[in-house]
């Protein structure tokens, strides 16, 4: 059996050793022993990328050839993610399991060797960089079927005692600036496995849309002491239509100025900086409203809806008195079989359109009648 670890909640970490040399982390209520070897042949793993900068934004771009060969829209009796059974072996070597999370085996980033830096910002004239950072699957689920609005509470706060274990074991990494865990669901927004899971992606440095949220924060805090996002959220409080659910530690909200037809923001009614400073009781609270959520937004059509659900928090060592943790789900359909097409404006210029107001969405999701 691997090294275990005793978490919060009644959750066991094991880790186990890949045959590749990758790692893979069980979160376990049950007291499983995690013992199943991974019998795949050794495959060599792809090398470090490089990451290039756009000098007219100033902005990283990770470029990762290697991804071009990855598994794409596997029928389920293939499926990676799905424990190991008879003759398919996966990427979980157990027959069985609670939630799951390794590294990824074809990442957009990954460690580097020896001391790392940032180039140096000289406009067209920059250096080209390693792509350094870490790249981890998690699986919430071995049910091929299900989504996250089908986890059982239990299962949710699994899921966020792991979220909260990564987030603090990449936090001590040297090179990693930001850490980002998120979930694609559907294929109109590009994804390549069905099976129920999200990615941890640990940047190297800060993505665009933080540099510029933790710049606007900080001018903010400058000139009236308050802390952004704080004020957001008793806004809506405040103006309370587009509150969509709340219970005793969190609140969701469709935000004022929504970039998408269905766009939900649920944040903790205590700020924190990131998912690891989640008190218990937050955690203990987090999984009856997330479900929730995920029911609103797959009721308001009667169809599963593609989202992109991300956690945006503090960087890890710069920002952490001026951002907070927030998670952030973003759905494109804005009708049965009508998508919003990020198209010229949106995507050439960087400026959303919005067809519906956020206080039109925010009334149909709270319109929808959940089940007992």
């Amino acid at each position: 059996m691997g090294e275990s670890k005793r978490l919060e909640a009644g959750v066991t970490r094991t880790d186990r050793e890949m045959s590749d040399g990758r790692t893979i982390r069980y979160y376990d209520t049950q007291g499983h022993a995690r013992s199943a070897a991974d019998k795949r042949p050794i495959e060599e793993q792809p090398g470090i990328g490089e990451l290039r900068l756009d000098p007219l934004v100033n902005e990283w771009v990770a470029m990762a050839a290697h991804r071009q060969g990855r598994i794409f829209l596997p029928p389920k009796e293939l499926c990676p993610l799905c424990p190991t059974h008879s003759d398919l072996l996966t990427e979980i070597p157990e027959s069985d399991y609670e939630v799951v999370v390794f590294d990824n085996r074809s990442p957009s980033l990954r460690p580097p060797v020896g001391d790392w830096a940032l180039p140096d910002l000289v406009g067209p004239d920059t250096d080209t960089g390693t792509s350094a950072g870490k790249c981890e699957v998690i699986c919430f689920t071995p049910d091929h079927g299900q989504s996250f609005k089908d986890l059982s509470p239990e299962r949710v706060r699994v899921l966020l005692e792991a979220w909260q274990d990564r987030i603090r074991e990449l936090s001590q990494k040297k090179f990693i600036e930001h850490i980002a865990p998120f979930e694609n669901r559907g294929e109109e927004i590009g994804v390549t496995i069905s099976h129920p899971h999200g990615q941890i992606y640990a940047y190297s440095y800060l993505p665009p849309r933080v540099e510029k949220m933790l710049r606007v924060a900080r001018e903010y805090k400058e000139s009236t002491g308050h802390v952004l996002f704080d004020d957001v959220v008793a806004r809506e409080i405040r103006d309370e239509i587009r509150i969509i659910a709340r219970n005793s530690e969190w609140i969701a909200f469709v935000p004022y100025a929504s970039r998408y037809p269905y766009e939900i923001h649920v944040a903790p009614l205590r700020p924190v900086a990131d998912l690891a400073e989640l008190s218990p009781r937050a955690a203990d609270a987090y999984p009856e409203i997330a479900l929730e959520v995920m029911k609103r937004l797959d009721g308001v059509f009667g169809i599963e809806m593609a989202y992109i659900a991300a956690w945006h928090q503090a960087p890890v060592r710069v920002g952490r008195d001026l951002l907070r943790l927030h998670w952030q789900i973003t759905s494109v359909r804005r009708a049965p079989g009508k998508l919003k097409y990020l198209a010229g404006s949106e995507s050439a210029m960087g400026a959303f359109i919005m067809d519906m107001r956020p206080e039109q969405s925010a009334e149909q999701l709270r319109a929808v009648k959940l089940e007992k």
